[in-house]
């Protein structure tokens, strides 16, 4: 027996346009069945926005290539981490890898428009991939929008949001941890003021601790900026790939239509040509049929002149 879990699931695979008629269908169906809080929980089911449904589609049609940006995702999070906390750490790979991800996925949510009847313009493709570039910053994080079950576009996350995401140390098991704010030095309660001149190495010492806390909140600032920055470059070089794509497209249209107008007026030239063979072929054999009986009535003539 299905359970409404996959039920709903479904619902956010079939063609936007069947996604009311088919979540007012289960509603009344599970209400039925008895099951009347399974039956509000899919009665409210907004229906997603075009973008926000082919991200849906990315993510059950080609898990793959989507698990794969999310994959990145994770990886440059845990790279940030893992500077963050003195240790050397490659950005670049996981960015690399997120950018060839995100690439692939633009290609196939073109098709699936295309495949769907709805215009891929500039505008829904922008706000797919921004969809797409959020969910790869959240990750597998606890806190993410559910992927697959997206009713509208995703937005990235603020900067205090994006410090939570990032984990505290690099393992593989930190995915899964709780979401903490990237710890900064903590300040330590202060001893009990000494006479003297303790006081002025007690101050000293805290003047320290807070330069110390404002140099990491301005690195983890500057990495959060330079991966903004890198992302912003990867949405205007797919943009201009897409630009490009859509032209070449639209002169191979082009020359398409011009071939098939010439095959058009070369085939009715042919035809007329064939027509044109036809006639002279009938009139040459109308000809010879006349040869033939203006030699015979020249050779009866001459025998009756001997006669």
């Amino acid at each position: 027996m299905k359970q409404p879990a996959d039920e709903v699931d479904k619902l956010f695979q079939i063609p936007l346009a069947e996604f009311t008629e088919a979540r007012n269908s289960l509603a009344t169906r599970l209400k039925k069945e008895g099951d009347t809080e399974a039956a509000e929980r899919v009665k409210t089911l907004a229906k997603p926005s075009i973008s926000a449904w082919v991200a849906n589609q990315l993510y059950w049609r080609d898990r793959k290539a989507f698990d794969q940006l999310i994959a990145a995702g994770d990886q440059f999070r845990q790279a940030q981490a893992a500077q963050l906390a003195g240790r050397s750490a490659d950005l670049r790979a996981p960015l690399d890898a997120r950018r060839q991800a995100l690439s692939e996925l633009m290609k196939l949510a073109g098709d699936i428009l295309r495949e769907a009847g709805h215009p891929a313009s500039p505008d829904t493709m922008r706000r797919i991939m921004t969809t797409l570039e959020a969910l790869a910053t959240y990750g597998q994080h606890p806190g993410a929008p559910p992927a697959g079950r997206l009713t509208d576009d995703v937005d990235p996350p603020g900067f205090e949001a994006l410090a939570a995401l990032v984990p505290r140390g690099s393992s593989a098991s930190a995915r899964h941890a709780a979401p903490r704010v990237i710890p900064f030095n903590q300040r330590k309660p202060e001893p009990a003021k000494r006479k003297g001149g303790d006081t002025k190495e007690d101050a000293r010492h805290v003047e320290a601790q807070r330069r110390a806390r404002e140099a990491e909140a301005r690195k983890a600032l500057q990495q959060a900026e330079r991966a903004l920055a890198d992302a912003r470059r990867a949405a205007e070089r797919a943009r201009t790939e897409m630009k490009a794509a859509a032209a070449r497209a639209k002169a191979a249209d082009k020359a398409k239509a011009a071939v098939e107008s010439r095959f058009e007026k070369l085939s009715a030239a042919a035809e007329a040509a064939r027509q044109d063979a036809r006639r002279v072929a009938g009139q040459a054999e109308e000809a010879a049929q006349a040869v033939d009986d203006a030699e015979r009535a020249v050779k009866s003539a001459r025998e009756q002149l001997k006669d």
